[in-house]
């Protein structure tokens, strides 16, 4: 079997046509902007309408466009920055927490993460559910595992509702200290409760988040966060890493 040349490959017109509708979003859009009709685009840059459409899929796919139903496609806000491997350490619902409680129930984890907090396969977790939200839009879901024995007073806590309930777990697990944790990241494929509260279609691809929390010798809290791949990305420096901001007003930091 013969070896294909690369370089000999000529570049598919919709890939042309996608950089140079790059281009023109840093130096002629601003984020949220609407983008001219399929019709105008196709003539402004001589290409056929299906042409134009597969430049702007790979675009939605990249993160740069967002289609929206009775709005239109609108230019994309940067990507969120996720943190791994800092060294800054510190329990869920930190004052510095971008999350916003959502629910709390007791009930049995999955299986895997019961092994990680050893507990038995029926034993209930306070199963704490979270969202986040940038730019007016879901951009991340959470479900955070945490044993009762990491909060053996939430018994005396009065929270009638859902998010009270959940918040009073959060704020009980920080009377631990907090020895250390661990993250792994995997790229996955949204659950259909996924993608559901992250307004996406079942199978699109996110970022899954797992955390491990120490405190007292052992697991003391697991999260599983799903991250939307089309709107974050990895960081790994303490301080996140350099932002880039497209439009006309970019910026680094």
């Amino acid at each position: 079997m013969g070896t294909t040349q690369l370089e000999s490959v000529p570049e598919p017109k919709y890939w042309h046509l996608k950089t140079v509708l790059s281009e023109a979003l840093d130096s002629e859009f601003s984020v949220g902007e609407i983008l001219p009709n399929e019709r105008d685009l196709a003539a402004r840059f001589g290409v056929a309408r299906a042409t134009l459409r597969q430049a702007l899929e790979q675009l939605e796919l990249e993160g740069r466009l967002q289609r929206r139903r009775g709005v239109g496609t609108t230019v994309a806000p940067p990507r969120m920055g996720v943190a791994v491997g800092t060294e800054q350490h510190a329990w869920p619902g930190a004052a510095e927490d971008a999350w916003q409680s959502v629910d709390c129930v007791l009930a049995a984890p999955p299986t895997a993460v019961a092994d990680v907090l050893e507990t038995g396969s029926e034993e209930l977790v306070h199963t704490v559910r979270r969202s986040r939200v940038s730019h007016g839009q879901p951009v991340a879901a959470e479900l955070l595992y945490i044993p009762e024995t990491s909060v053996p007073d939430l018994s005396a806590i009065d929270a009638p509702s859902a998010a009270a309930r959940a918040r009073a777990v959060l704020r009980e697990l920080q009377r631990l200290e907090l020895e250390g944790q661990d993250r792994a990241v995997e790229l996955g494929s949204a659950r259909a409760d996924d993608a559901k509260e992250l307004d996406r279609l079942p199978g699109a691809p996110v970022l899954v988040v797992t955390t491990r929390f120490f405190a007292e010798g052992r697991t003391a809290a697991v999260s599983v966060a799903t991250y939307r791949a089309d709107t974050c990305r990895l960081t790994f420096a303490d301080s996140g890493g350099v932002e880039i901001h497209h439009g006309p007003e970019r910026q680094a930091s």
